[in-house]
């Protein structure tokens, strides 16, 4: 395939301004965090109800009711898995999110339930498929950045961003080292559903992340302890980020489209740039809440 020097140039920029605002996001603090995980939130439900209605067409009928209150449901969702750092004046964000999630629940379910002549239980439950899909991931995620605070007096310690970090870092890893080695050694198909996936690649590209992450974790001041559970989080990040990417593959060819939206020139759209963290995060949120 020739070169394509204007292809070259938009995937680039697009890759530099799309890396500036996630790491903007990631590390200022905890309101960055969660806005720029809000925006994903929303981005990803838009592209997600697009898909579905591709691949049933009764989903694109759904009310707009139906439509903005279940991402409303999901965003509200994140706000309840916020802590007593996110606060507006006085009043903390989880117990909004938690008040919210209750009326948005009992108005859409009276809506889709009581005031229909007929109930389909086929479209309220690819609403709740994205919900877990798409706003539990995100909810987590803002779980993971709480771990690391540290609440002392009217003042808060904030590591949080850590782990978070750790997730992020070992997805990219994991994807540029398993297209580089699959490029090079790789023959053996990983799966029907996106072909130019190789065991190969899988596998490499799983081992050198843990392996990269491994040294930058021996290059900090972490103990022992620390670094254990960071390669432990690259393992599972690796691991469930490529059955994340597989699985968003089979809703692009469920819909018979190659992007899930075009929000980001030569990159796709949210679910195409986000698909492995959706799966990753409540995979190590699971180790987290357990093990740690």
């Amino acid at each position: 395939m020739a070169f394509n020097f204007q292809t070259f140039k938009t995937r680039t920029l697009t890759a530099i301004i799309f890396a500036a605002v996630m790491l903007s996001g990631l590390l200022i603090n905890q309101w960055t965090f969660f806005i720029l995980f809000s925006i994903i939130h929303f981005g990803c439900w838009i592209e997600y109800q697009k898909l579905v209605g591709l691949i049933d067409p009764d989903y694109k009928n759904i009310s707009p009711f139906h439509k903005y209150a279940v991402m409303l449901l999901g965003w509200m969702f994140m706000f309840w898995m916020t802590n007593r750092a996110y606060k507006i004046a006085s009043v903390e964000l989880q117990g909004i999110g938690w008040l919210m999630m209750l009326i948005i629940a009992i108005l859409l379910l009276g809506k889709e339930v009581v005031f229909k002549k007929q109930l389909n239980i086929k479209l309220i439950g690819y609403s709740l498929l994205g919900l877990i899909y798409i706003s539990l991931s995100w909810g987590l995620m803002i779980s993971i950045r709480n771990i690391g605070m540290v609440f002392k007096g009217p003042g808060t310690l904030d590591f949080g961003q850590i782990y978070p970090l750790i997730i992020i870092l070992s997805i990219w890893i994991n994807d540029t080292m398993a297209y580089i080695v699959g490029s090079f050694i790789g023959k053996t198909p990983l799966s029907k559903i996106s072909p130019k996936k190789t065991w190969e690649g899988t596998i490499g590209g799983i081992i050198l992340s843990v392996a990269v992450v491994g040294i930058l974790a021996y290059q900090t001041n972490a103990n022992s302890h620390e670094r254990m559970i960071y390669l432990i989080i690259a393992l599972i990040a690796s691991v469930f980020g490529t059955l994340g990417d597989l699985l968003e593959s089979k809703l692009k060819r469920m819909a018979n489209v190659k992007d899930s939206g075009s929000i980001m020139p030569g990159h796709g759209g949210f679910l195409d740039r986000f698909d492995s963290l959706l799966i990753a995060t409540p995979m190590v949120w699971l180790f987290l809440k357990f093990f740690l």
